[in-house]
């Protein structure tokens, strides 16, 4: 798996029994905490390995630092903080490179292992799967609204706390069930990542609003219009798609397009086995993970929003 698909690492197979995932991801600072940035940005990296059904090995750090700018001190906190993360992931941090930058950049280049068999990809859902989220939506409008100071700190901090968080548990979840497709929820937002998963499939999604996951104050800040450009770039891009029924409020749909950092995995499961999935994660502190739609039919090839 490389180039020809949307999926969200490269695999190569070594052996019969072994293959390996290289993912790369890494960006600008979204909230002010160096440590809890490099942490969020490894979280975000790490993310890609699950969400492929593998195991990470090791990274390798990525970073541009504005020396002469910026305290150096700045630097190693953001490394500490993938570091952290790596350690939690049960990954080693193998090296790394640094250039001069005018801007701060940070993230992680991913190699991990799994075996070619039960490799996850963005394609494969079935009529009558559930889609199983393990995150909350809004960090991108979030981050914007700190950006202009208007947050709350208690929303930013489950903003954070949720950004900072590994997929690690819900990926060994998952690993007990019968996944027939996984994603994790980032850049494109859930829409965006959600068309990828039905592209040139002969399924569509249902998405079910009131089942969605929100962080607090993520619905306010979409009606005042503080929202991240990418938001408007995702539903641009991917609005063709999308089906929105009448009574369906216009931040919610923008919420769905929302740009995410460090998202949840989305899993296509038998609907079967959702529940008791569901239940199993929130046991295990993943406390946002729900049923946010269905896997149809008809019409195929396309997102309905109800």
């Amino acid at each position: 798996m490389g180039l020809g698909t949307c999926d969200d690492a490269g695999v190569y197979k070594v052996r019969d029994d072994l293959a390996i995932i290289h993912t790369v991801d890494f960006f600008t600072p979204i909230v002010d905490d160096p440590f809890l940035f490099g942490r969020i940005a490894a979280a975000n990296a790490l993310s890609d390995v699950y969400a492929m059904g593998g195991q990470p090995l090791a990274a390798l750090n990525i970073a541009c630092f504005p020396s002469g700018k910026m305290e150096i001190g700045i630097l190693r906190d953001v490394l500490r903080g993938g570091l952290d993360a790596l350690r939690e992931a049960g990954a080693v941090l193998a090296g790394g490179h640094t250039i001069s930058d005018p801007e701060l950049k940070y993230g992680l280049a991913v190699t991990g292992t799994v075996h070619p068999d039960r490799v996850w990809t963005n394609r494969g859902a079935r009529p009558g799967d559930a889609l199983v989220l393990t995150k909350p939506l809004g960090t991108g409008v979030l981050t914007s609204a700190l950006k202009k100071k208007v947050a709350g700190k208690a929303a930013i901090d489950r903003a954070v706390e949720s950004m900072a968080a590994l997929n690690r548990t819900a990926a060994e979840l998952l690993q007990g069930a019968e996944v027939h497709a996984c994603t994790d929820v980032t850049g494109f937002g859930l829409l965006g990542h959600g068309c990828e998963m039905i592209e040139g499939e002969p399924v569509g999604l249902v998405i079910a609003v009131a089942a969605l996951p929100l962080l607090a104050e993520a619905l306010d800040h979409c009606r005042r219009g503080l929202k991240p450009g990418g938001l408007g770039r995702n539903r641009a891009h991917r609005a063709a798609m999308v089906d929105l029924e009448p009574g369906v409020p216009a931040e919610v749909a923008e919420i769905l397009y929302d740009p995410q950092t460090s998202g949840g995995l989305l899993a296509a499961v038998p609907a079967a086995e959702a529940h008791a999935l569901v239940e199993r994660m929130r046991a295990a502190g993943i406390t946002d993970a729900a049923i946010v739609g269905e896997v149809v039919a008809e019409p195929a090839g396309r997102i309905v929003v109800r």
